[in-house]
């Protein structure tokens, strides 16, 4: 039930699910001929309006994803720890596995294992069955690990998981269990890492921030200020930078979450 209310309750805090409540809200101060009700309208379309923007979106999401940037090359490490939130279980007509936004996930911790930075993966999550069910993700990212050459002797998996939460403390117990003491580098996506690295380390794993899945660059911020063609489409709505601003606030509001739940 906690997973289900997760999923369920901030959808009415995001940008779209706020200005529909509030067009909702309008829409009965108008029947009822309320005085007001032009307020809720206009705070509805304001908020489309800055969350669709990508001058907003684009500084929510670097605030987030370059708290945790490398300064240096990543070091070796006992175990490479790769979160789930990137593969689409292979359901028809899906030929096999596919690679979800955050799939960068999985190709990036596998490239780092043929680098020898580590000589053991450990793959977290599993499948919530009323989201779509199929094979837990930890399965998923095994099979694209071996496709990419990493031999199946070298991956453990965690197929329990349903949260960041749970995928830290699922993860404790196999290193527990397989004595691992040393430093884990921590693979996920870079919006999704400050708030792993925090539960990780609250739980006593001594974690090193590989992070992945950019999506705002160095250069996606010089460009969006290059010219005036630039700036007038910045200010324009637009639904991926919507998407943005929404998995940003995603991540603003699980850290408030987490930290009243003492799990940071």
């Amino acid at each position: 039930m906690f997973v289900f209310l997760s999923k369920l309750l901030p959808l009415f805090i995001y940008p779209l699910g706020l200005s529909c409540l509030l067009m909702l809200a309008a829409l009965i101060m108008v029947l009822q001929r309320r005085k007001w009700s032009a307020l809720p309208m206009a705070v509805a379309v304001i908020i489309l309006l800055l969350g669709s923007s990508g001058w907003v979106s684009k500084s929510l999401v670097k605030s987030l994803e370059w708290q945790n940037l490398p300064t240096t090359e990543l070091p070796q490490a006992d175990a490479i720890i790769v979160l789930g939130g990137g593969v689409k279980a292979a359901l028809p007509p899906r030929p096999w596995v596919e690679l979800g936004e955050a799939g960068d996930r999985i190709i990036y911790a596998s490239r780092l294992y043929s680098q020898g930075k580590a000589p053991l993966l450990i793959l977290s999550g599993g499948r919530v069955e009323w989201k779509g069910g199929g094979a837990p993700e930890s399965a998923d990212m095994a099979e694209i690990a071996q496709t990419n050459g990493v031999p199946a002797s070298a991956i453990l998996q965690e197929p329990d998981s349903q949260n960041t939460y749970q995928n830290a403390v699922n993860v404790r117990k196999i290193l527990e269990a397989k004595n691992i003491k040393g430093p884990v580098l921590l693979v996920t996506s870079a919006m999704h890492m400050t708030r792993s690295l925090l539960i990780f380390q609250r739980q006593g794993i001594k974690v090193i921030a590989a992070p992945t899945d950019f999506q705002i660059t160095q250069q996606d911020m010089a460009a969006s200020q290059s010219n005036w063609q630039a700036v007038i489409l910045n200010c324009l709505p637009d639904t991926y930078q919507l998407h943005l601003s929404t998995t940003a606030l995603k991540e603003y509001i699980g850290l408030m979450v987490y930290r009243l739940l003492g799990w940071l």
